[in-house]
């Protein structure tokens, strides 16, 4: 046998089992790799599943679907006009009282000071309670809504509850009697009558009053008398 012919073949032969073996090699590298990468997808879906059961998530998730809740409601108060206090006319108040469950109603008149304070609390009040309609109207100008509810004395704040008058304040006699009651006292008659609902995170209103203001109030009544009782007729 040729010699040369002889190494020629153990060569190939060598050769071929060298890429024989790094073929295999490299299939090894590809199992791992593969191993590898099911191992962290499989972890992968562990975490996510932490995650979703993660108590501080689930919180972080609730609060926001209550954000949005109270955002949406909020919206929705004030297409109903809640979250202000607005004057209506007579033609306007059997539909603004019938359409909402609760609803404070303030028959005023424009020169009587202590109507332009119940003004000022109701007002100051108005938007932290959206789930009850606050409006305001002139006496003078719904003679039959006055006559009807026998009002006697202003200002008069009529409670509805589903288009029905449940209560009144008449004057301030349910408020002290003076003219410097503050708007927690009026927000806290409200709660207690349950026209509107307590607010766990109040802050004190500006129960402050403008001494200027307080001074004309008090020349708008009888010097001698503590009386918050200003008839109309």
């Amino acid at each position: 046998m040729d010699p040369n012919a002889v190494k020629s073949t153990l060569s190939n032969l060598a050769f071929g089992n060298i890429m024989a073996a790094a073929a295999r090699d490299y299939q090894k590298e590809l199992l791992a790799q593969e191993k590898a990468q099911a191992s962290s997808s499989s972890n992968q879906e562990v975490d996510l599943d932490d995650l979703i059961d993660d108590p501080e998530l689930e919180k972080l998730h609730a609060d926001r679907i209550a954000a949005l809740k109270n955002q949406r409601n909020g919206r929705n108060g004030r297409r109903k006009g809640h979250g202000e206090y607005r004057e209506i006319t007579a033609g306007d108040f059997l539909a603004e009282v019938t359409g909402s469950e609760k609803v404070i109603c303030h028959f005023y008149h424009k020169e009587f000071y202590r109507c332009k304070i119940m003004d000022k609390h109701l007002k100051s009040l108005s938007p932290k309670h959206i789930d009850t309609k606050f409006i305001k109207l002139d006496a003078e100008h719904a003679p039959f809504f006055v006559a009807k509810l026998a009002i006697k004395t202003l200002p008069c704040v009529i409670l509805f509850r589903q288009g029905i008058a449940v209560d009144r304040l008449v004057g301030f006699q349910d408020l002290g009697g003076k003219d410097d009651f503050s708007t927690r006292t009026l927000e806290a008659l409200l709660i207690k009558k349950g026209i509107i609902d307590e607010k766990k995170d109040d802050d004190d209103e500006n129960d402050g009053y403008d001494e200027n203001t307080r001074r004309m109030v008090r020349s708008s009544v009888v010097a001698d008398s503590d009386s918050d009782q200003i008839n109309i007729y």
